[in-house]
């Protein structure tokens, strides 16, 4: 019965944790949606097309944030604003992300 008990206390602290994660990504990345929340939207220069962000994975979302950060990727507007991020902004958007399906859920 302890057991139990232990499991589900563990159950409910681990869901409520990762709500609030994902809470608090999506606060985070309010910043994000000026562009990348915008259908078909093209970056000005350097001219491309702006990645939708929802449903990307994690991993991929924290590797290219840190490659922003220290200039590993070249985008001054994504420079500025990785480099004001903390490593726990950082995985908190990424999770963030990755939960959402489709960016214009955020609406």
């Amino acid at each position: 019965m302890k057991a139990i008990l232990k499991s589900l206390i563990l159950l409910i602290l681990t869901t409520s944790h990762i709500h609030a994660d994902e809470y608090t990504g999506k606060e985070k990345s309010e910043t994000c949606v000026g562009c990348h929340a915008i259908e078909g939207y093209n970056n000005t220069y350097p001219t491309y097309k702006v990645p939708k962000l929802g449903g990307q994975h994690a991993d991929y979302i924290i590797s290219a944030l840190k490659s922003y950060q220290n200039g590993d990727r070249n985008h001054q507007t994504m420079h500025a604003n990785a480099s004001v991020l903390s490593d726990q902004d950082i995985i908190d958007i990424a999770n963030y992300f990755e939960s959402i399906k489709l960016l214009v859920s955020w609406f």
